[in-house]
């Protein structure tokens, strides 16, 4: 099973960093890839077994969808692995990391490819979204 990777370095302190990824009114600030889209609405239930769910639509309403899985494991500040969608852990799964060294907050993900779509056109819209959120954890209130 191959794996993609995308990563980012956050100029901002880990729990910071932690707190953007994992809250719901922080996810929808940063959770799609491109300026035409948004995320208009996230849940989560952040334990191991909850699920989670954040809508990604087109901000011209013609096409939205539900990213969403189920928390595997969760070790605070430092690891998040979980599930997507119907598959539960069987072939499609995210390892996120949290790696905090001088001032800078290292995120790495490492996520199995769907079979739908090209995988380079994947880890570009992984890495867009990652890099919304290394945007929103630099500039956001607390």
């Amino acid at each position: 099973m191959e794996m993609l990777e995308v990563q980012t370095e956050v100029h901002a302190e880990l729990e910071r960093v932690w707190r953007c990824f994992t809250q719901p009114e922080h996810i929808i600030h940063w959770n799609f890839a491109s300026d035409e889209w948004h995320c208009p609405e996230a849940k989560s239930d952040f334990e191991v077994g909850g699920k989670f769910s954040y809508q990604m639509a087109a901000k011209d309403g013609s096409f939205s969808f539900d990213f969403w899985g189920i928390f595997q494991e969760i070790v605070p500040n430092h690891k998040i692995k979980f599930s997507l969608g119907e598959d539960l852990g069987t072939s499609r799964f995210v390892e996120v990391k949290f790696v905090f060294d001088m001032g800078v907050t290292r995120v790495t993900e490492r996520f199995v490819p769907e079979s739908e779509n090209p995988v380079d056109m994947q880890q570009e819209g992984w890495q867009l979204i990652l890099d919304n959120f290394k945007k929103h954890c630099e500039t956001c209130p607390g």
